[in-house]
């Protein structure tokens, strides 16, 4: 299998008049490699999903790794409450997206009441390596980042956040 591209960094881009931002073009070129019916000149397609309960974000997959999110979940028992769970929020709840010709999406009403983002605001992206995220940057500030920061601060001054990764013998 070949090297998997994944998402990296961390995007600010206004929200136009008409609901639309640009999405980082590091992060279309993953979209691009995740989408495997994409073909030159046909619109990159991307899955986000708004059901995440209490959370004030968009969480944003390729076509590909929601695919596999799918059939995770469909390979649970049918009727478990989990499943159903599962399902509400990564399908029911969840807009596959195109991109147009110049790179952007149209966040409608329900995706920037979710993420708390007006119209002639900014959009914060986040790499999370499979997928990321769309923030209004002061809810991204005052909660994920703040939690990480202060997660971080909790383990003392010799603290390495590499020691987290499991190690394989």
């Amino acid at each position: 299998m070949g090297r998997r591209l994944r998402f990296k960094g961390e995007f600010t881009n206004k929200v136009d008049g008409k609901g639309r931002v640009s999405i980082p073009a590091q992060f279309r070129r993953v979209l691009q490699e995740g989408d495997p019916d994409w073909r030159e000149n046909d619109p990159l397609r991307m899955i986000v999903v708004y059901g995440l309960p209490k959370k004030r974000y968009l969480e944003c997959y390729t076509v590909q790794a929601h695919e596999e999110l799918e059939d995770e979940i469909d390979s649970m028992p049918l009727g478990s409450v989990e499943r159903r769970a599962l399902e509400r929020i990564y399908s029911t709840q969840a807009q596959e997206v195109s991109l147009d010709d110049t790179g952007r999406i149209v966040l409608s009403a329900r995706l920037r009441g979710k993420a708390e983002i007006a119209m002639g605001a900014e959009a914060y992206f986040a790499s999370n390596l499979n997928k990321f995220q769309i923030w209004a940057p002061d809810v991204f500030e005052a909660e994920e980042l703040a939690g990480v920061e202060d997660y971080i601060d909790a383990q003392g001054p010799d603290f390495d956040p590499l020691q987290l990764l499991a190690r394989k013998e």
